[in-house]
């Protein structure tokens, strides 16, 4: 075989510039601390990595969103945390409204108040997050949610939507609750009416129905498709009355009215309580029936209604009897709301956890990530010094030899 001298040169040249190559890439390895330095190096690790990167982007963002998610949460607790306050004074101010030995001014008085923490409520309840956006009024987040109309009610402007945040691969967490859920749906106690004609020769009137026991009420016969019948049929003995579910004629249940004529009679039925004035004269028939229109009540018109109540009703005894109604429903009606508001608390609480729960997966998921990323990316120091000092001795080797081959020459023998 023939090698000239041409071909000699061009072969060492060659190995040293490839050995010098292979040492250069590996003093890279160590300076760099990286294995890999292109994806030629180990294609397998290199998807590897760029999947294990995309996941840790999307680690990343989720740690955002549980942030931002958090932060509503906490905002919106504290909200309700006010409100709850505000609704336990109002509570107050109702039994206080309730007492008989109250003048006028009295009333006018607790009214007054009551004006106050009606404002402070539509505040609260038309609050904004940090961007700028209203915090109960669903999807609709720069429509005011509560607005008070011409008349001094309100309604609501929002919609049922709930904003969630996406905060782990297949986990959406709700980081609101609309108005019309926490504030509107309440269970009003004030949803029956009373239909009664006073017939002559009678003194009896009667109060608004009130439910008072909502179990009671849901699990009696009849209601709310049918109707309840209070009669006094019995003329001879017209404190005597009977309570009749109309639609199948069940009596379910007989008394008598006691013989204080100054003092009201309660009636408590199904659930149902109905206060009594007057002395009847048994020919009295007074049906309860309930209204699908009023099943619910927003917070802020039980407040109204009876802030309206306090300031319009005259100190008479009718007057005195309609106050009686309304601070009985206002009472029962807060409670409602303030359970309803209280289990959306505990909804925020389960949240949180959540939240703090997927915080913590989400760390242990990163950690192990880069884990797996250093263990495929990152150099083996005592092995690449290892190599680089035996590349540095095939190196040298080879430019000894290259040296001792370049000066052969067929010439130097003549």
């Amino acid at each position: 075989m023939r090698i000239s001298s041409q071909q000699a040169f061009n072969l060492g040249v060659k190995g040293i510039q490839n050995n010098y190559a292979e040492l250069i890439r590996t003093q890279q390895q160590i300076s760099t601390g990286n294995r890999i330095l292109t994806p030629a190096d180990d294609p397998v690790a290199s998807v590897r990595l760029m999947q294990l990167e995309q996941q840790q982007n999307m680690l990343g963002q989720y740690k955002d969103n549980l942030v931002a998610a958090n932060n509503s949460l906490v905002q919106e607790e504290s909200v309700l945390n006010s409100v709850n306050d505000i609704m336990q004074r109002i509570r107050v101010l109702a039994e206080e409204a309730g007492n008989g030995a109250l003048s006028q001014s009295d009333r006018q008085s607790i009214a007054a108040e009551l004006r106050e923490r009606e404002d402070e409520l539509l505040g609260l309840m038309n609050t904004k997050n940090a961007r700028g956006e209203y915090l109960f009024s669903g999807f609709q987040g720069k429509t005011q949610p509560f607005v008070r109309q011409g008349d001094g009610s309100f309604v609501y402007m929002g919609d049922e939507g709930q904003r969630k945040l996406q905060v782990a691969s297949s986990l959406d967490i709700p980081i609101s609750d609309n108005g019309k859920k926490v504030f509107q749906n309440v269970t009003n106690a004030a949803r029956l009416d009373a239909n009664y004609t006073q017939p002559t020769g009678s003194s009896l009137t009667v109060s608004s129905p009130l439910v008072q026991d909502e179990i009671a009420y849901t699990s009696a016969p009849g209601y709310p498709d049918s109707q309840f019948e209070i009669r006094f049929n019995d003329p001879a003995n017209p404190k005597n009355y009977e309570i009749v579910e109309t639609t199948t004629g069940t009596s379910l249940q007989t008394g008598s009215l006691d013989d204080d004529d100054k003092l009201h009679d309660s009636l408590v039925f199904a659930g149902v309580v109905v206060h009594l004035d007057g002395v009847p004269n048994g020919t009295e028939t007074i049906s309860i029936t309930a209204d699908p229109a009023r099943e619910k009540q927003g917070v802020l018109d039980t407040i109204y209604q009876l802030r309206k109540a306090l300031e319009e009703n005259p100190d008479s005894p009718e007057g005195n009897r309609d106050t009686r109604d309304a601070v009985a429903a206002a009472i029962t009606n807060i409670d409602h709301a303030m359970v309803t508001i209280d289990q959306t608390r505990g909804d925020i609480g389960a949240r949180m956890n959540i939240i703090e729960t997927t915080q913590t997966n989400n760390e242990d998921v990163t950690l192990v990530n880069k884990a797996v990323q250093a263990e495929l990316r990152e150099v083996d120091y005592a092995e690449a010094l290892s190599k680089l000092a035996f590349q540095s001795v095939i190196l040298e080797a080879a430019q000894q030899s290259y040296v001792k081959v370049s000066g052969l020459n067929l010439f130097n023998k003549i």
